[in-house]
């Protein structure tokens, strides 16, 4: 079991940033991919990012060049740094694990408005 508790969410105005930390602990040495997605009220949930176990990353086209997904080397953080944040950003983000099976946080809530 790998339990995830995200952290650094809040409300920034457009154009700001902010950096995500999922914090990850329990059978680590299992996880191979792990990624942000987030959930804006009525939509479904969205892949943000992810990072394979080799460190290959994979953003969706939404925030290709302002996010950027990082991990520590022995797995137990996970990061997401947003920058030139814009309202449609807006949503639950949410921490996700696999090593087979899919493991979540339980979500930080970030808002841009001014």
């Amino acid at each position: 079991q790998v339990q995830l508790v995200e952290s650094g969410g809040g409300l920034v105005q457009p154009g700001g940033s902010l950096r995500l930390s999922c914090a990850a602990s329990g059978t680590i040495w299992s996880v191979n991919a792990m990624g942000w997605y987030r959930q804006a009220p009525g939509k479904q949930r969205e892949l943000v990012a992810v990072i394979t176990g080799e460190r290959i990353t994979h953003y969706a086209d939404s925030v290709k060049g302002r996010f950027t997904i990082s991990r520590d080397n022995a797995k137990t953080t996970l990061y997401l740094q947003m920058n030139s944040l814009k309202p449609e950003d807006t949503a639950v983000y949410y921490c996700n694990a696999e090593d087979g099976r899919d493991y979540w946080g339980q979500g930080t809530q970030v808002t841009v408005s001014s």
